[in-house]
């Protein structure tokens, strides 16, 4: 069938099919399901609209932009952000394969402003009682939520450990194994002993497990009578349980014991990058964003801060060199080098945009790399 004479419909499937080559599963289905939404509002508001070619800015996207505004319920302005990135990727591969459409369908200004939340962790109080509670149930699902608190891991990545996720790294050390998860990257995460006694529990409860269970999942470490969303659905039911017998006073949820973790973590003295590395996140502002820093950690800070004052160096400053030398030798020209520099390393560390940030770093190595060739010009 000739590409023209194809429907709205049907391109947009058979585009989706070709993104399930590379996608996972369920992130096709987030394309799918935006597609249907799209097609949806074009068939009941502009029903003679049959060709992609046809597709214009105004009306029909603007249209689609403000009935995503009046959902009932109101839809977050997260989902709106993700349904205009989805379709806008599908209307530019389309467009990159030849089909006529006009150019910036979707802009930057059509996107909603980000949600701003406060991190969720529990607080100290809710934390002990419900660690309580979940070791005096001790069983293999109450367990699985300690492994997650105890190393911050998702719930998702909890389900796909691998039964062998615990690794020793020293004689005394060990390491928990995340496998490739949510944004498609492996990570170790180390563990104290309490966590390793977890994950021995766990495996010792895991054997008692119906041998059909464990036929299915025979290379994870939790079993599973079904698929993924089965077992999910368990651990939020064991925890919400938990929470009421432990007599928590705010709401408990799988994810909440992940901030609770990165909480936790900051205020043992774990740098962000580190904590970054740990929770698995790709940019430190998610990891800051999991982070509860309350008044009594900024005075605590603030007073450490102030005690180590006597340990303070002042910091070397780098004279800069006259604008117009009087003669050019190897010298002069080595300190202007080195100035340069030191201006430049001033200068990136001001700097907000990664792209930008990626620059001056390579401007850097460059007059660092300048700098060593000139020692090959030295008289000898």
């Amino acid at each position: 069938m000739k590409r023209s004479r194809l429907s709205l419909d049907e391109i947009l499937e058979a585009h989706i099919q070709v993104l399930a080559t590379t996608f996972r599963p369920h992130t096709v289905a987030n394309y799918r399901g935006c597609a249907r939404k799209f097609l949806a509002y074009l068939h009941a508001a502009f029903p003679r609209l049959q060709k992609l070619s046809e597709l214009r800015r105004d009306p029909h996207l603007l249209g689609w932009f403000r009935s995503l505004c009046q959902q009932h319920p109101p839809l977050r302005n997260y989902t709106r952000a993700q349904l205009l990135i989805q379709l806008r990727r599908m209307l530019r591969d389309l467009a990159d394969n030849g089909h006529p459409l006009p150019p910036d369908l979707i802009r930057g200004e059509d996107f909603p402003p980000h949600d701003h939340y406060l991190p969720r962790p529990l607080s100290p109080e809710d934390d002990q009682q419900l660690q309580r509670q979940l070791r005096q149930t001790d069983t293999l699902h109450s367990n699985a939520l300690r492994l997650i608190r105890a190393t911050g891991i998702r719930a998702q990545e909890c389900i796909d450990l691998p039964l062998d996720c615990l690794q020793q790294v020293k004689e005394h050390e060990a390491a928990l194994h995340v496998p490739l998860g949510k944004l498609h990257s492996e990570r170790w995460v180390p563990v104290d002993e309490e966590t390793q006694r977890i994950v021995a529990r766990i495996v010792e409860l895991r054997a008692l497990a119906p041998a059909a269970w464990l036929a299915k999942s025979s290379a994870f470490l939790l079993p599973r009578r079904g698929g993924r969303h089965p077992l999910y659905d368990t651990l939020s039911r064991v925890l919400a349980h938990a929470a009421q017998r432990a007599g928590c006073t705010s709401r408990v949820s799988l994810h909440r014991l992940r901030h609770t973790y990165a909480t936790e973590m900051v205020r043992l003295g774990v740098s962000l990058p580190a904590l970054m590395q740990m929770l698995g996140h790709k940019d430190v502002n998610m990891t800051l964003r999991y982070v509860e820093v309350l008044q009594l950690d900024l005075q605590r800070e603030f007073h450490r801060a102030r005690q180590n004052t006597v340990s303070l160096h002042s910091i070397p400053q780098l004279p800069l060199p006259p604008t117009a030398p009087v003669h050019a030798d190897l010298s002069t020209i080595r300190d202007a080098i080195a100035s340069t520099r030191y201006l430049l390393q001033l200068f990136h560390a001001q700097l907000q945009d990664p792209d930008a940030r990626h620059k001056a770093r390579r401007l850097t190595r460059r007059l660092l790399n300048i700098s060593r060739d000139l020692n090959h010009l030295t008289p000898k």
